[in-house]
């Protein structure tokens, strides 16, 4: 019984090597493949790696890299994606613009919860649509009501706005004091000068802390390869923001940060069909937004947590 049931798990760790090994490896998958690999060498002996990226497991951190690290980088990831997707990708690095922290600041008086929003940033970000992944999730609330754990997202969009209900988007709101960024044990995710919190996705492991962390449920993780259809992939995409994401790592709201930090506003505000939604930079006395911060009672989500977002509310 005793060899029966070694021979039953040696076959089995073979199993996992084989299909460990022969798959491009990731970062998170090279690092348990190894240790299988390692363990069990004197029962399996494995095939040789089939496709391995080694320029992508040893990439520096984001941080550390140079300019010319950066074009070589983006060179590689724009031809490794036009061969996957068949279209032809441009994939930018912006960096934040001196003297701009961006906010933005959402009218709940105005938002008819038409769901505009959520479907211009799943087109804009190249978020999965099956499985399915949304940045913004909106919440048919009770009128009186802030309590945002008992708001509704499964409300019929067809027949809204609905009498006593107003609604509530939420999704990342990019805090100055983000806990999802103090949790990353290996810092792929950080704040920008600009306010935006980023996460490098060649660097991420994986291990969902930050989903964990974050008081605003704002996280997604990619529990399967992300499927696009041809047609539908945005082809102008940002190292940082919307380019296509691979299986196993988290992504959120960026703010659009490929078009904002060049001029442009983030697809959802564009897509707003009733203003509801505002957007621009806080340090510009003469901004948008800074005129809603300045005669508005605004309020945060959670303020309690002293998360500190750049994501305002307000009511007429």
């Amino acid at each position: 019984m005793g060899e029966k049931n070694n021979k039953r798990w040696s076959e089995r760790i073979g199993h996992l090597i084989r299909t460990k090994i022969n798959r491009p490896l990731s970062r998170r998958s090279f690092v348990s493949g190894l240790m299988l690999a390692l363990w069990s060498t004197t029962v399996f002996k494995p095939k040789k790696a089939s496709a391995f990226s080694f320029e992508e497991f040893f990439q520096k951190h984001y941080k550390e890299l140079s300019p010319e690290d950066k074009k070589g980088i983006l060179a590689r990831l724009e031809k490794e994606a036009g061969e996957k997707s068949g279209v032809s990708v441009s994939i930018k690095d912006p960096p934040p613009l001196p003297g701009v922290e961006f906010a933005y600041c959402l009218n709940l008086s105005k938002c008819i919860g038409c769901r505009r929003c959520v479907y211009a940033c799943v087109k804009e970000n190249n978020q999965s649509r099956d499985p399915q992944i949304q940045y913004i999730k909106v919440l048919e609330m009770p009128k009186g009501s802030l309590n945002v754990e008992h708001g509704n997202m499964y409300y019929d969009a067809e027949s809204v706005p609905r009498k006593d209900k107003f609604y509530m988007p939420v999704s990342c709101q990019q805090c100055r004091n983000p806990p999802c960024v103090k949790v990353c044990p290996v810092e792929a995710t950080w704040k920008e000068k600009d306010g935006i919190v980023v996460i490098d996705y060649n660097w991420c492991i994986g291990c969902r802390y930050c989903e964990a962390a974050c008081p605003y449920e704002a996280r997604r993780f990619n529990f399967a390869e992300p499927s696009i259809p041809q047609e539908e992939i945005n082809p102008d995409q940002g190292y940082l923001s919307n380019r296509v994401r691979p299986r196993g790592v988290m992504e959120k709201c960026h703010f659009c940060l490929h078009r904002v930090r060049e001029g442009k506003y983030p697809a959802c505000v564009e897509a707003c069909p009733v203003g509801a939604r505002k957007f621009g930079n806080l340090l510009d006395p003469k901004s948008e937004v800074r005129a809603i911060l300045d005669e508005k009672r605004v309020f945060v989500l959670k303020e309690e947590l002293n998360t500190q977002p750049h994501f305002y509310y307000f009511f007429d």
